[in-house]
């Protein structure tokens, strides 16, 4: 199929449903931009085709987010390294029918130029005889296949990878993979990355002993209970596609960030192990204030007028999908969250007799 110069037609994934965003104008002959193409009609989020535009809901990706972390304290963890989830993908988005009640209106606005109007009309209307077997939208098959275009992160725009997607709509018939040379078409993987993306895990605000003010040289006592602190997921679906993925988040370590260079931690590392029952670190019982404590810190300088230390936890996450055609779990890069907690060190006060 020859390659066709045309508007990049961006989708927002949402939960559920997709948005539909229309992006970068076309050149027109001369070079110059015309006004931009009216948006593409909404997608019926009840899950049936509106008739006027782009498929059900079920044609973009759908997620799951169930077993996801919920409320105000959980937040995104960031992958380590240079990794990071696609900006952008292509995924079935139109029927013939759909795509001819979104293309017409353009062409007929002629807001694109005569010359990308024409070249656009022959390539999906008549066929233009240079390898495209498109004639009338593919209407013959309507049921066999769907008109593939792509989408991009909602919160992502603007990235330089969000346009990368900018091939021409392509069809593809049902069962069929995607074209070869369309690496971000969507798949199973794809899926499990997008998912991760929308993962979501609780803040990490330790449990401290003493509670309130500690003391210069006092140990103190830091965890986290075990119920705070378990594996999450979220299941990506192109559900037209029968493919998915769940992408799942492991916490395996919390690494301790005193907010001072005059600090001794425990271990000396910083970084305190999940135990076997979930939780992180021993909580603190009466008797134990001179015990070195299995996670914790020491404070060597009172905190003073400067204001509190800045006490920062961050947990790693361990991150791993499973899908079709993946039974078997698949690591993605892990990833880390963390919060941080004020912390009053005072002095230890004397008493002189």
């Amino acid at each position: 199929m020859p390659a066709l110069n045309r508007p990049r037609i961006l989708a927002l994934a949402v939960t559920g449903s997709a948005m539909f965003l229309l992006s970068t104008r076309p050149a027109l002959a001369d070079g110059s931009h015309d006004q931009a193409p009216p948006p593409p009609p909404k997608t019926d989020t009840s899950g049936n085709a509106d008739g006027s535009g782009t498929i059900s809901a079920s044609a973009g990706v759908v997620y799951d987010r169930t077993h996801n972390g919920q409320g105000p304290q959980t937040g995104a963890v960031a992958p380590q390294g240079n990794w990071s989830p696609p900006p952008c993908w292509y995924a079935p988005k139109y029927t013939p029918a759909q795509l001819k009640a979104y293309l017409e209106p353009i062409w007929e606005a002629e807001s694109t130029g005569y010359e990308w109007d024409a070249k656009q009309r022959n390539h999906y209307e008549k066929g233009d005889g240079k390898g495209s077997d498109y004639k009338d939208f593919n209407k013959a098959k309507t049921g066999k296949g769907y008109w593939w275009d792509s989408y991009v992160d909602d919160s992502r725009i603007g990235e330089p990878g969000a346009l990368s997607c900018d091939k021409p709509i392509f069809w593809v018939d049902k069962g069929d993979p995607p074209p070869t040379d369309i690496p971000q078409a969507i798949t199973p993987e794809i899926l499990s990355q997008l998912a991760y993306a929308e993962i979501r895990v609780p803040d990490t605000k330790v449990t401290l002993a003493p509670s309130g003010a500690t003391k210069v040289n006092l140990p103190t006592w830091a965890w986290l209970d075990k119920t705070d602190f378990k594996p999450v997921s979220v299941t990506a679906s192109v559900p037209v596609l029968n493919i998915q993925a769940t992408t799942t988040a492991t916490p395996v370590s919390m690494k301790i960030e005193p907010g001072t260079s005059d600090a001794e931690l425990y271990p000396a590392s910083g970084e305190c192990a999940i135990n076997p029952d979930g939780s992180i670190g021993t909580p603190y019982v009466k008797g134990d204030a001179d015990k070195t404590p299995p996670c914790g810190l020491t404070y060597l300088r009172a905190s003073g007028n400067n204001g509190p230390y800045k006490l920062k936890a961050t947990i790693t996450w361990n991150i791993s999908w499973t899908g079709t055609g993946q039974a078997n779990p698949k690591t993605l890069p892990s990833g880390t969250f963390g919060t941080t907690q004020d912390v009053t060190v005072e002095e230890i006060q004397a008493i002189n007799r």
